[in-house]
């Protein structure tokens, strides 16, 4: 399955912020110290050499991937009719059928992160949510069967912990 090419502001700008400290930052000391290192000599058996080549080659790739990635990414602004629906960029707050209440946030796909409460609009769990309403009731299959939560809040600003 492709991944959606959707992403918060905040989420672009973590992109934005990596791709700029990797190319300004760290691959100039990297450079420098790989050249400090080729300047030794022997560079078959030079650890600082090897390992430096070795993450400069590391940089390049994620710099070349970020600066893909980020110009096919297209940020999404929450707009006001999208109030008391569920969609890209929301809070939503459900609780399942053991009254555990959990709070996620319907990201991006370069952006989820379970732990910290974001979901990836491509996971089941945030496609059953789209398009949903307070008090519905939504069922996601997962590996063992399946589960059954019902919305209690959407915000499209970060609620309270």
């Amino acid at each position: 399955m492709a991944k959606s090419n959707y992403i918060t502001r905040e989420g672009w700008q973590v992109l934005d912020d990596e791709l700029k400290y990797l190319w300004k930052q760290e691959r100039p000391l990297i450079t420098k110290s790989v050249s400090e290192a080729a300047a030794q000599g022997d560079r078959s058996e030079n650890a600082e050499y090897i390992y430096g080549k070795k993450r400069l080659r590391e940089i390049d790739r994620r710099v070349r991937f970020l600066m893909k990635r980020l110009e096919a990414l297209k940020i999404v602004y929450p707009e006001k009719q999208q109030e008391g629906k569920v969609f890209f960029g929301a809070w939503v707050t459900l609780v399942d059928e053991q009254d555990q209440q959990v709070c996620y946030r319907v990201v991006g796909p370069d952006e989820w992160d379970v732990k910290n409460g974001s979901i990836s609009i491509d996971a089941p769990l945030a496609r059953a949510l789209i398009g949903k309403q307070v008090d519905d009731e939504i069922v996601v299959k997962v590996p063992d069967g399946e589960r059954i939560f019902d919305i209690v809040a959407i915000s499209y600003q970060k609620p309270n912990e």
